[in-house]
């Protein structure tokens, strides 16, 4: 095994962390590519269920507008499911990257979070595409909390 001096070792790792960061690069650029326009007009699939604006109110689903930022479970006046409010109570903030994640498939994305087996998620929609996922999310975060 071959030894290296102290100083190469720091550069080794140094480098290894720049590499794990630039690694990190395109995922949090390219979320922060979505285009809002078009992210209303796939929204409107999500319409069925949410409501997002000032004036919006609980439907099937949570009230949408303030999502980005906001602890899961936590819209005042809506009914979540367990595992959403477990999701939350265990730390789980709706970032623009646990939103992308979880809209690819929630029921799947709330077992991993939790870590059980059996979690669910009222919301049964999926949307697979990554960027229409980023759409949705940029349009999400022109409704900041109102």
């Amino acid at each position: 095994m071959r030894r290296f001096s102290s100083e190469t070792s720091r550069r080794i790792i140094r480098y290894s962390a720049c590499a794990v960061l630039v690694g990190m690069l395109p995922f949090s650029s390219a979320q922060a590519e979505g285009d809002a326009a078009k992210g209303e007009k796939i929204f409107k699939r999500c319409s069925a269920c949410h409501r997002i604006g000032p004036d919006a109110k609980n439907a099937v689903g949570p009230v949408l507008t303030g999502v980005v930022g906001r602890a899961a479970g936590t819209f005042e006046g809506y009914k979540y499911g367990k595992s959403t409010k477990a999701a939350g109570e265990k730390g789980l903030v709706w970032t623009e990257e646990a939103i992308f994640d979880y809209l690819a498939n929630p029921k799947k994305y709330l077992r991993a979070y939790l870590d059980e087996k059996k979690a669910k998620s009222k919301m049964v929609f999926k949307l697979k595409k990554e960027d229409q996922r980023r759409d949705v999310i940029a349009y999400l975060a022109t409704f900041g909390a109102q």
